[in-house]
């Protein structure tokens, strides 16, 4: 059995302003998509990259503002809607907690299709390009979770079993599965989307990328829903093990699935070239 180590939430103050932890593993997270999209950009004619460096930074802002606004409004509507709407002040209290990766997803794909459209790159390209760029976020967005002691597991007598703070956690031993989390959609999807999409160009087919993050998500999100303790204003949807998680994930895969199915009938193609 683990006891949570004391972590200060709060990273360090600059006069009243308090910088926590929870907001730098953000620009962790962007900082890691900004350094590693710049090295791809820069080998675009070797990998085949929709992007210029250039214009990728201009396709990272989007980013940012697809992925927060998607993940507010995502939790808004997927976990909590009847709270949000007795309180609509509190959409816009991101400081108190509560971002959806799902809706943030869709934030993003919608980011991508407008920004696409401004530099003239195929959609499916931009997205096989941003796609192995979201695990570091990810990774670091669970070690956020984790420093807030928040999105803990259930109850558990493994060893590694860990007593969180707070009366909501419990006196009981619970997965730390804001680590698992971190460990699978963070660095292992990284690995595997990393390596695959550095193959050479004419090896990949549109989508095969996007396809295969989507597939890899789900799968390792639905496995760890199963030692996640779910939102304890949703609770079980179904039969005492169906979590909203687990329902998000579904389409997830089914996509992912096609996009895998498509791209492998598809001979390869060469991307086209942006304006």
């Amino acid at each position: 059995m683990l006891i949570f180590p004391a972590i200060d939430p709060v990273a360090f103050s600059i006069g009243p302003l308090n910088v926590r932890w929870y907001g730098l593993m953000y620009v962790f997270g962007f900082l890691a998509a900004w350094l590693l999209g710049r090295r791809r950009a820069a080998r675009r004619k070797e990998l085949g990259g929709p992007f210029t460096p250039q214009q990728f930074d201009d396709i990272l802002v989007w980013s940012l503002v697809g992925v927060i606004v998607g993940a507010r409004l995502g939790y808004v509507l997927f976990y909590n809607l009847p709270f949000y709407l007795d309180n609509p002040l509190d959409v816009i209290s991101v400081w108190q907690g509560g971002m959806s990766f799902h809706g943030g997803l869709i934030g993003v794909i919608l980011a991508q299709w407008l920004s696409g459209r401004r530099h003239q790159a195929d959609f499916m390209r931009t997205m096989d390009f941003i796609a192995p760029l979201v695990p570091p976020g990810l990774f670091f967005g669970r070690l956020g979770n984790f420093i807030n002691a928040e999105l803990w597991g259930r109850p558990t007598d493994l060893p590694w079993g860990m007593i969180f703070p707070g009366p909501e956690a419990g006196p009981l031993p619970r997965h730390p599965s804001q680590l698992y989390e971190a460990g699978l959609e963070g660095l292992a999807l990284f690995l595997i989307l990393w390596f695959y999409s550095a193959r050479p160009r004419q090896a990949k087919r549109a989508g095969a990328v996007s396809g295969l993050f989507l597939v890899g998500y789900g799968c390792f999100r639905f496995m760890v829903e199963f030692a996640r303790e779910p939102d304890a204003h949703l609770g079980y949807l179904a039969g005492g093990w169906l979590t909203m998680g687990m329902l998000l994930c579904l389409p997830m895969l089914a996509l992912g699935v096609f996009l895998l199915w498509r791209a492998c009938r598809r001979a390869p193609s060469p991307p086209r070239r942006p304006a």
